[in-house]
């Protein structure tokens, strides 16, 4: 069976150029974007930094777009107010990063935001299972998180059809967002197993035309 629907897409800016990062991002808005996504790294929790809620802050003056915050941090919840005060939509926090989530997604969901739980590749869909009452997203890491430009691993489109199931009996409103190698022939893989929404870097920022490009992926379904 498949569950095939036209995805959400979010323009990861940690393949865009930092030295023009304003401009970036308003020029993947003006090209059909539906969400910006903004992978957040500390170097302990995933082997690379990135940027922090200074940078978020600063660029939310240039784009409407809802803010997809994903924090590839540990620990979380002394971060999830610089960030909501920074202009976040949406904090998505890994599941792995600690010990208490279910009490992160209260402090996100007390910030009034959006609130999501990222599985890196390792992870099994059912580490979830208790918490799909609290979730707004899940977002499927189809790559090990620290790093742009990885291959997909396609052993997660059997972990999005699963979770796709498990929010169907919940009867929950629940995005699945997958993570990594995102292209146009891996797109409509993740969408048919039930993504929702799809994050792409390269795949966005490496091209000369981004309206071109995201609609290479909206439309690959």
């Amino acid at each position: 069976m498949t569950h095939q629907t036209l995805p959400l897409i979010a323009p990861s800016i940690l393949s865009a150029d930092f030295a023009k990062l304003g401009e970036e991002v308003a020029a993947v808005e003006k090209a059909g974007a539906d969400w910006l996504h903004l992978d957040v790294m500390d170097g302990h929790f995933v082997p690379n930094i990135s940027f922090g809620a200074s940078i978020v802050k600063a660029i939310r003056k240039h784009s409407k777009l809802p803010f997809d915050v994903h924090l590839m941090v540990e620990p979380v919840d002394c971060w999830l107010e610089d960030f909501a005060n920074a202009g976040a939509d949406h904090i998505t926090f890994h599941i792995e990063a600690g010990a208490h989530a279910h009490r992160t997604l209260q402090k996100i969901r007390a910030l009034g935001l959006k609130a999501g739980i990222s599985l890196c590749p390792a992870t099994p869909a059912e580490m979830v299972g208790e918490l799909m009452d609290m979730l707004d997203i899940i977002l499927v890491m189809s790559v090990n998180p620290g790093f742009g430009g990885q291959k997909f691993i396609h052993s997660q489109i059997a972990k999005i059809q699963t979770l796709h199931d498990m929010i169907k009996r919940s009867g929950r409103d629940i995005i699945i967002g997958v993570d990594g190698g995102i292209d146009p022939e891996t797109a409509p893989l993740a969408t048919a197993a039930g993504a929702g929404m799809l994050v792409a870097g390269n795949a966005i920022y490496s091209k000369p035309d981004y309206a071109a490009a995201i609609q290479s992926l909206k439309s690959s379904q």
